[in-house]
């Protein structure tokens, strides 16, 4: 099948498949006239990146988990690890995103939102302290 029939069938876009190819995630066959030919395995290989991308693993970390995923002899704890690490790594970004949140809402409570060109959402960007607003 034709990149625009992989992409209907693994429901993701012809742009991001030909990505995938480029950086070597999948092996698309050639027909006779040069063109790509997708199998069922690769529309297979597809929806399996579509999901783990959208769990957030990074390319390399979906290389890995295809190559665990292709290897039958794998072990189950190896893949485990990645998905562990993963965790872990969600977990630091939530509390960086918690302590952005946090920092942000001190700064609009900060902020009378006037007509004064004062503002201490602008001093903190700007790194400069005691910026009052009002």
């Amino acid at each position: 099948m034709n990149v625009s029939q992989a992409a209907r069938r693994s429901g993701l876009p012809a742009k991001t498949i030909r990505y995938y190819e480029e950086v070597g995630l999948i092996r698309p066959g050639r027909a006779a006239n040069g063109y790509r030919d997708y199998s069922g395995e690769d529309v297979h290989s597809l929806a399996f990146l579509k999901r783990a991308r959208g769990l957030g693993f990074s390319i390399e970390e979906c290389r890995q988990l295809m190559a665990l995923y292709n290897d039958k002899g794998r072990a189950s704890q190896d893949v485990r690890e990645i998905a562990v690490a993963h965790v872990a790594a969600i977990d630091a970004k939530i509390a960086e995103l918690q302590s952005m949140r946090r920092t942000l809402d001190t700064l609009v409570r900060a902020c009378h939102g006037d007509h004064r060109p004062d503002c201490p959402i602008l001093d903190d960007i700007a790194g400069r302290e005691g910026g009052r607003c009002c």
